[in-house]
């Protein structure tokens, strides 16, 4: 596959940044000012650093198989003028800067994250989200022209915003739920539970969000008219794939807060939460794992050429 540098640098990044805002905001909506800086919940401040630094890298990178492939050139030794011609003459350049801006906002950010908590947390989760934002240009949305582009952006900005709340929560609760034993005792399970009531609140208006702007996207770029057809080729069967994994999480997402959630709690009263912690555990790593293939399909996704009806 001639695209797998891109697409690899794609989905790294994509999940990054996804992570990085969505545990940011997971923090500032399921924790209360004092339990964000509780080192017995989630210490935030290491994995802002870490994702950060990981993104800046990604980008750096992207940009540079980007050029390489848009001038169907070996990646090294790099070529400058390449580079340089993407980044000052193109709108993907313009997002590449200011998502590097972000980033490095959201670094500077996060060395005051324990001193002032809820301000840095809040200059964190609106750093994160433009360079969520600012992946926009790079796929299929950033090429889409006229009205129909601009409804475009604005339903694919909308789309990956509420996913990052979804997946931030996923990776927020695998870092609560997965710790040694010695750091999940009753107190941490209590709050861990109502996170996860909280997190279900949230992912009612998340998935809403998220089916709508799908609608939307889908129509942009297949159209109602393609549905038929949409079975013949790579890009509507990868499209259909990545609703049937959406399918999957939805079912995951329902049995949680119906099921697993409400076990918790029961457990946490009870004093016996073994059973339920470990049906979380496994819900978490198949709800995981639909992520990963979700972005991995993403990733390709943008590299291919959709049926349209504004082509």
């Amino acid at each position: 596959m001639d695209n797998l540098p891109v697409i690899t640098i794609r989905i790294a990044l994509y999940a990054d940044l996804l992570v990085l805002a969505g545990m940011t905001a997971f923090t500032l909506y399921a924790f209360t000012a004092a339990e964000r800086t509780s080192p017995s919940l989630i210490s935030l401040r290491p994995i802002v650093v870490v994702l950060a630094l990981l993104g800046l890298i990604l980008s750096g990178l992207g940009l540079l198989v980007l050029a390489a492939a848009m001038m169907g050139a070996d990646l090294f030794p790099v070529d400058p003028t390449h580079v340089r011609m993407i980044v000052v003459e193109t709108a993907i350049g313009t997002a590449w800067i200011v998502r590097m801006l972000a980033l490095v906002i959201v670094l500077a950010a996060a060395l005051a994250l324990e001193r002032y908590p809820t301000p840095m947390h809040m200059v964190v989760l609106l750093a994160s989200s433009v360079a969520i934002v600012t992946l926009v240009w790079t796929g299929h949305a950033g090429a889409t022209e006229g009205v129909a582009g601009t409804i475009h952006r604005l339903s694919d900005i909308v789309h990956m915003l509420a996913a990052s709340i979804w997946v931030g929560g996923i990776a927020s609760f695998a870092w609560l739920l997965f710790r040694p034993a010695g750091q999940t005792g009753a107190t941490e399970l209590a709050l861990t539970h109502r996170a996860l009531d909280q997190f279900s609140r949230v992912g009612t208006l998340v998935v809403g969000l998220i089916v709508l702007t799908g609608l939307i996207n889908s129509q942009i770029l297949v159209g109602a008219a393609n549905i038929g057809t949409i079975t013949t080729t790579p890009y509507g069967q990868l499209l259909l794939a990545k609703i049937a994994l959406f399918g999957l999480m939805l079912a995951l997402a329902a049995a949680n807060r119906w099921r697993l959630t409400p076990a918790l709690g029961a457990g946490v009263t009870s004093g016996d939460t073994a059973v339920a912690v470990a049906a979380l555990r496994k819900s978490l790593i198949a709800e995981g794992a639909a992520v990963l293939l979700i972005l991995a399909l993403v990733g390709w996704l943008g590299t291919l050429e959709p049926l349209g009806l504004f082509e």
